[in-house]
């Protein structure tokens, strides 16, 4: 049997690959989490981590304990609020960010309608700067989106790279403005886009505008131009910049989930759902494809 608390341990791990995040977000000393993860890893007989002193990544033993931990806490769950009787009631405002549409989001919504039906959800889905600002207007219950990495505000999913992104044929010529396709106000990847580009004293200009992701990506395949992308979460039919275009580095950015500041009526539904998204945090990710050759 596998301890459940060793399982949300792990799986705190296997998001943030971080030992001292994980510490963080669970509220436990470092050396707690440590001894969580090596408990599990004797109760398997299977490292899952391979670690050193600047990099924590998951072995194949630990992609494949993935789906088992959060099939396990799934299940305890379901049998908690079975024979407690338990049921979560009301409505939910949830935000959550373009950039997980097109991925492992409705998988995860299923996952919570399934162990939570009567709970009505109302979501709403928008720029990570707009959420935030609806959610700091009492406007929703629960936010998924992005946030600067200097931002404290949230509890971190994951991080990730921000990188540029564009149809297999494009091509850049290095004495022309680079052709950006971006989000329109207050998106945080179009902030950084241009902050690096003028940084790098690289002129650009605005080939496209959208408040739509799929209207972005649609408008990178056809060639318009570059769109700053999560490494993550890099659309099928795009492809990552080679670096012989000279394009700046974006930096990293983070994944959060963040509470409205308000306790209403919706906090424990709010609760229960953000317990789902951490559990399933990775699965929101899309493996990394269309590196460049």
């Amino acid at each position: 049997m596998y301890d459940p608390s060793h399982l949300r341990t792990f799986l705190a791990v296997a998001q943030t690959l971080s030992f001292t995040q994980a510490a963080r977000r669970l509220g436990l000393r470092q050396s707690t989490v440590s001894q969580h993860v090596r408990r599990l890893e004797d109760a398997t007989g299977r490292q899952l981590f391979s670690r050193d002193t600047h990099s924590v990544e998951l072995t194949e033993d630990g992609e494949a304990m993935l789906g088992f931990a959060r099939r396990i806490l799934e299940v305890q769950e379901q049998a908690s609020a079975f024979f407690t009787g338990t049921r979560l009631r009301g409505r939910l405002r949830f935000g959550a960010s373009e950039d997980f549409v097109l991925t492992r989001l409705p998988e995860i919504l299923e996952g919570f309608r399934h162990n939570h039906p009567e709970v009505d959800l109302e979501l709403t889905v928008e720029l990570s700067g707009t959420l935030h600002e609806q959610l700091a207007a009492g406007k929703l219950d629960l936010v998924l989106a992005k946030r600067r990495p200097e931002d404290p505000r949230g509890e971190l999913v994951w991080h990730d790279e921000l990188v540029w992104i564009g149809a297999e044929r494009l091509r850049l010529d290095a004495d022309r403005p680079v052709p950006l396709i971006v989000f329109p106000p207050p998106g945080i990847t179009r902030a950084l886009a241009f902050e690096s580009l003028e940084r790098q004293g690289r002129p650009w200009r605005i080939a496209c505008t959208s408040g739509s992701l799929s209207a972005l990506i649609a408008a990178a395949r056809a060639g318009l131009g570059v769109l700053a992308h999560s490494r993550g979460l890099v659309p099928p039919g795009l492809v990552r910049v080679p670096d012989r275009f000279g394009l700046p580095e974006l930096g990293r950015v983070d994944f959060v989930l963040v509470h409205g500041t308000r306790r209403t009526s919706a906090q424990s539904a709010a609760d229960a759902l953000a317990a789902t998204i951490l559990a399933g945090g990775v699965r929101l990710q899309r493996a990394p494809r269309g590196e460049p050759r």
